[in-house]
């Protein structure tokens, strides 16, 4: 069944407003799109996070070193959280094509200088997929990866340990939740550079931890993109 018919079928959701999209055969309401803030530059070097002050690094970046390289993002977080968490939690998996369009027109750049090898996207606990349906990060990645023409590898890395919510913890807490949270599923990875893909960037404690189990599997460079992050200081 092409799209034509299947959108008559089952109509989109705007992913800003949520109501079924007009005119037919977009992707979000042509009023709503300018709702999505862009995170514009001054952005930190490191991890991506919106700055307030000419800077290279937010805070956290100069403290703290990462075991991934560079990361950006598409949106200010505060601008897509509500459609965010109906993209995560609602069903609204339909959303996942204009975000990795998006994602692609004005992150492509990055992407392409990257040059990488294979999109990884973040996974989920096999419980909470289980639970949900699927991965949000995973659409996200299978999006991107369509747009950029870059393969996306959803096997290769693995969720072994079922963490706590996140959004509720502190950067401590995460980071002992997250600690030995992931794992390589086959013994022969031959990537030298690759992309997480994820929805949010907050902490990097995720990240950290993702890239470290692909670090230890002979991965040598590693970068992420996601859809939306904070801001840094």
């Amino acid at each position: 069944m092409n799209n034509f018919f299947l959108q008559l079928l089952f109509p989109l959701r705007c992913p800003a407003c949520d109501r079924i999209v007009r005119p037919f055969g977009a992707k979000i309401c042509p009023e709503c799109e300018p709702k999505f803030q862009l995170l514009k530059a001054p952005w930190c070097m490191r991890c991506g996070k919106k700055l307030y002050r000419e800077e290279e690094y937010c805070r956290d970046c100069r403290e703290k070193e990462h075991n991934y390289i560079r990361g950006r993002a598409l949106y200010e977080y505060g601008s897509a959280a509500s459609s965010i968490y109906r993209f995560k939690y609602g069903n609204r998996r339909e959303y996942a094509d204009f975000f990795g369009q998006e994602m692609v027109r004005y992150l492509g750049d990055f992407i392409d200088r990257v040059g990488p090898d294979a999109l990884i996207p973040i996974p989920l606990h096999p419980k909470r997929l289980r639970k949900r349906g699927y991965n949000q990060a995973a659409l996200l990645a299978e999006a991107v990866g369509r747009y950029a023409g870059v393969p996306v590898l959803d096997k290769i890395l693995v969720r072994v340990k079922n963490t706590a919510p996140l959004k509720c913890q502190n950067r401590t807490e995460r980071q002992n939740n997250l600690k030995k949270a992931f794992n390589i599923a086959q013994n022969d990875v031959k990537l030298k550079t690759i992309i997480l893909i994820d929805d949010i960037y907050t902490t990097g404690s995720t990240m950290d931890e993702a890239a470290l189990a692909l670090k230890a599997a002979g991965v040598l460079r590693i970068y992420f993109v996601t859809l939306a992050c904070g801001a840094g200081i």
